[in-house]
């Protein structure tokens, strides 16, 4: 089996997967010529940060700091295409 066929076939297996988690209401679903990604969103149910993501610490140089419940989930991502390379500059 070539590597091609074998890309294919793993697409074919992992689409329906990533679509299907992404439609939970927990991931957030991005997906171009190059990569797949998945990448967690704030609880709606969460007590906590009732959905907003986090909250702003005071000081002089406030922060955000990030919720539990979707900042220590991982990213997941499936690479396609790779990206091209510039040759020069742009311009």
């Amino acid at each position: 089996m070539t590597d091609r066929a074998r890309t294919i076939v793993f697409l074919a297996a992992a689409v329906p997967a990533l679509v299907l988690a992404a439609a939970a209401g927990r991931w957030r679903l991005y997906a171009d010529r190059h990569r797949i990604e998945l990448t967690p969103r704030p609880r709606r149910s969460c007590p906590a940060c009732r959905c907003a993501g986090g909250w702003w610490t005071g000081g002089a140089f406030p922060e955000m700091e990030a919720c539990g419940c979707w900042a220590h989930r991982r990213e997941l991502r499936v690479r396609l295409l790779p990206i091209p390379a510039l040759n020069g500059p742009p311009f």
